[in-house]
């Protein structure tokens, strides 16, 4: 790899797997989600996401490359983290807050990934592309927007069934235990 052309075309490529992944992961996600708010706008974004592999297949066909060529190792890391996640033994509450962080990962990656790639398109004077980056662009920083603002919702819930949780487990703790916790500053 010789050129900033070559880099953008790997750069494209490896968006590509990781946009792919994202739609085959998406939907466990929204299925383990509780919060209807929150799975409401992971449906919506599921399906902006889905247009998102269909633009880079148009760049890329504009420069004569095949949209597979990298496999995005980085996002199998973020999606594979929001897995584990999903395995975990959580209340509702709190797997919904999980969710909402592992979503912003995902989606901080891709805000970085599109940032580059379009400054790429830009010095290389590809209008379309740049134009078809931006919009992507866009739409994932309005994502990460929409999960902060049902974050706010969704760990107030978390915060408030931890709360109860360690409440209900005190209680059942034999009351000298109770009494060393509270004096140990727990």
């Amino acid at each position: 790899m010789s050129t900033l052309k070559e880099l953008l075309v790997m750069e494209l490529q490896d968006l590509y797997d990781a946009e792919n992944q994202i739609i085959k992961a998406l939907p466990k996600m929204i299925k383990a989600t509780s919060s209807p708010e929150l799975r409401s706008g992971l449906e919506a974004h599921l399906q902006e996401t889905l247009a998102h592999p269909k633009r880079i297949e148009q760049i890329l066909e504009q420069l004569d490359e095949d949209p597979k060529g990298w496999k995005c190792k980085g996002m199998r890391g973020l999606l594979s983290e929001g897995s584990e996640l999903l395995g975990e033994k959580l209340s509702d509450e709190v797997e919904d807050a999980g969710i909402i962080g592992a979503a912003q990962r995902v989606e901080h990656y891709e805000i970085a990934a599109y940032g580059t790639a379009r400054t790429f398109a830009e010095l290389l004077e590809m209008d379309e592309a740049v134009s078809l980056l931006d919009q992507t662009l866009e739409e994932e920083k309005a994502a990460d927007e929409k999960l902060t603002e049902v974050s706010e919702s969704v760990n107030a819930a978390a915060l408030s069934a931890g709360e109860g949780k360690e409440a209900e487990e005190g209680e059942k703790r034999p009351k000298a235990a109770r009494g060393k916790a509270k004096t140990a500053g727990l």
